[in-house]
């Protein structure tokens, strides 16, 4: 297992990378929130040779306008991960199952040389996905055990905690192999 962190506007863009592979960093939000410390969090990232892979919080509607929003932002660039952050909103609400999967599909189209990613809790898994469609791969949050999420479905990074910050596992044997994974979209 593969140790890695998200961050977001709520940590530095000094955080530590030792012992880590990889990073994801919120980039986007709806159709008009930018992380106002994407550009430092990434190149804090990169500096420290993670793989980096971008987040956007996805909200109901305008999926098409959502999506060039987020990749207007992530860098285009082979290799980096792509993922939406599907869960309720600060107003109560959710993007539906289908339009979670027409925005990650919406991705594939846009950055065919990138990998798709599905994030969400083991709650909107289980209980509101109706698809389990997850692009090139689910990044499961359930706070349990690093690597043991309870669920049945393969996935490929797992959220266990935020304390202190969210931390996460990737199911690679080796770095090597995350990043031929990620470059082989």
């Amino acid at each position: 297992m593969l140790r890695g962190i998200d961050v977001s506007a709520y940590q530095s863009a000094s955080y530590a990378t030792d012992g880590l592979s990889f990073v994801f960093v919120k980039a986007t939000e709806g159709r008009s929130y930018t992380n106002p410390r994407l550009a430092a969090q990434v190149k804090r990232g990169r500096d420290a040779g993670l793989v980096v892979g971008f987040y956007h919080f996805l909200w109901p509607g305008n999926l098409t306008a959502q999506a060039e929003y987020f990749l207007s932002k992530a860098p285009d660039r082979p290799g980096d991960l792509l993922a939406v952050d599907w869960e309720t909103t600060g107003e109560g609400t959710h993007a539906s199952t289908a339009e979670k999967d027409r925005f990650l599909r919406r991705l594939k189209e846009l950055r065919p040389d990138n990998r798709v990613l599905l994030y969400c809790n083991r709650n909107f898994w289980l209980n509101v996905d109706t698809s389990s469609y997850a692009g090139d791969g689910l990044w499961i949050a359930d706070y349990v055990s690093a690597g043991k999420p309870r669920i049945k479905a393969a996935w490929r990074f797992h959220q266990y905690t935020d304390d202190p910050v969210d931390k996460d596992v990737a199911q690679f044997a080796s770095k090597a192999a995350l990043l031929s994974w990620a470059g082989s979209a």
